[in-house]
């Protein structure tokens, strides 16, 4: 069979048949402990009955209706959304990037209704990734995106994570918003200080702009709480979800506050698919696990006893990594060799994880692993981190 699909992705030469818990199983029947979780996607593992059932219920009944019609699924997921966060209003996408791309026309939008139309211009911050729209790489500003598209999209202006200084500098009559990642996933598991995202609420307020969080990777309890900011106490007026919050199921969301949202009126936004029945059943599924009572504080839990062995995998093969950052189940492994040739040796002992940016290794197990399926990991991880250290031993030694 010839392959006839866009060859944007390096692919690993393997299928996958079904999944069970945390581990995917490949067509040639070997198992593969998922560490990746189709990057923080599917928070619930593989195959989680009640989501399942969920979809599979839904399915049955109604799968698509337009938006031009109420959703009863839609009102019951914004409903528990808007009383579980700070928000008072969703709009519902199929993707992080929709949902980036709905809270950058909300705060443009905002400031134009507030009768500052020249105010358009949002600050991100170095190292982030918002989606992979014209708008969002623009946003993201990272060279290696933008190559080759043409003219990069006006109003995106980046400073360095935690520069205070360099952010007020940068501020001017034509700034909308500011937008940052709590914790950068794609960058490499860059979390902002609590000071600094702190600063940025103060500057909001004091120039009347609006704060966005992205939370599309660290959402929907992956850090150990519902949402990470809720962890640094400091309340965006908007703030973008996705991945995790349909367990496998394509759905984002932008969540905000009415004083923002209301700008928002019929005609300003869409989506043919966004909020469909089939996507809201699963939606709420997996809130219906996430926001059960001890659910998130065992993800705490089990973030910390998973982060404490990454740091003895650190200290056993120093020639490999240095640190481990991270919250929860968003972890990461700085590594002193390719973070690519990390993942191909984890994928040799049978571990599936991510390369990110700035040579780190993501570790994002699903939110229901448990401690031995943890062991096994870090079993896999020091088996690889020793063919990897053979390799350094080798390629050092006199020829």
């Amino acid at each position: 069979m010839t392959n006839k699909i866009l060859p944007t992705y390096a692919r690993t030469d393997i299928t996958f048949d079904h999944g069970d818990g945390c581990e995917l199983v490949a067509t040639n029947g070997d198992r593969y402990l998922d560490f990746g979780a189709g990057i923080a996607v599917n928070s619930l593992g593989h195959g989680h009955p009640l989501l399942v059932e969920a979809i599979q219920n839904q399915a049955a009944k109604l799968m698509h209706v337009s938006n031009l019609y109420k959703i009863d699924g839609q009102e019951r997921l914004a409903d528990r959304l808007c009383e579980h966060t700070f928000a008072d209003k969703v709009f519902f996408a199929n993707s992080g990037a929709e949902a980036n791309e709905c809270a950058v026309k909300m705060a443009r939008r905002y400031q134009s209704a507030a009768g500052k139309p020249e105010r358009y211009r949002v600050i991100t911050f170095a190292g982030g990734f918002h989606g992979r729209t014209l708008a969002m790489i623009a946003a993201g500003g990272q060279a290696k995106h933008l190559e080759g598209f043409g003219p990069k999209v006006d109003g995106f202006d980046q400073v360095p994570l935690g520069d205070v200084e360099a952010l007020k500098d940068l501020i001017s009559d034509e700034t909308a918003a500011l937008m940052i990642e709590p914790i950068q996933g794609e960058g490499g598991i860059h979390s902002a200080e609590v000071d600094f995202l702190k600063e940025l609420r103060a500057l909001s307020d004091k120039y009347g702009l609006v704060l966005i969080f992205d939370e599309v990777q660290t959402g929907v309890g992956r850090t150990g709480a519902l949402y990470s900011y809720q962890q640094y106490g400091v309340e965006p007026d908007i703030l973008t979800t996705a991945k995790g919050l349909g367990g496998g199921f394509p759905v984002g969301a932008c969540l905000a506050k009415d004083d923002v949202a209301h700008a928002m009126v019929a005609g300003t936004h869409g989506s043919t698919f966004g909020g469909n029945p089939l996507a809201m059943a699963a939606a709420n599924a997996v809130l219906d696990i996430v926001l059960e009572p001890g659910f998130l504080e065992n993800v705490r839990e089990k973030g910390l006893l998973l982060k404490q062995k990454l740091a003895s995998v650190i200290d056993q093969y120093p020639d490999v990594f240095d640190l481990v950052r991270g919250e929860g189940l968003l972890l990461g492994l700085h590594a002193k060799v390719s973070p690519q040739d990390v993942v191909a040796a984890c994928f040799d002992e049978k571990l599936l994880c991510v390369p990110a940016g700035d040579n780190v290794v993501r570790i994002l197990p699903p939110l229901i692993a448990n401690a031995e399926e943890f062991d096994r990991a870090i079993a896999s991880l020091e088996r690889a981190a020793a063919t990897l250290t053979k390799r350094i031993v080798e390629d050092q030694a006199p020829s």
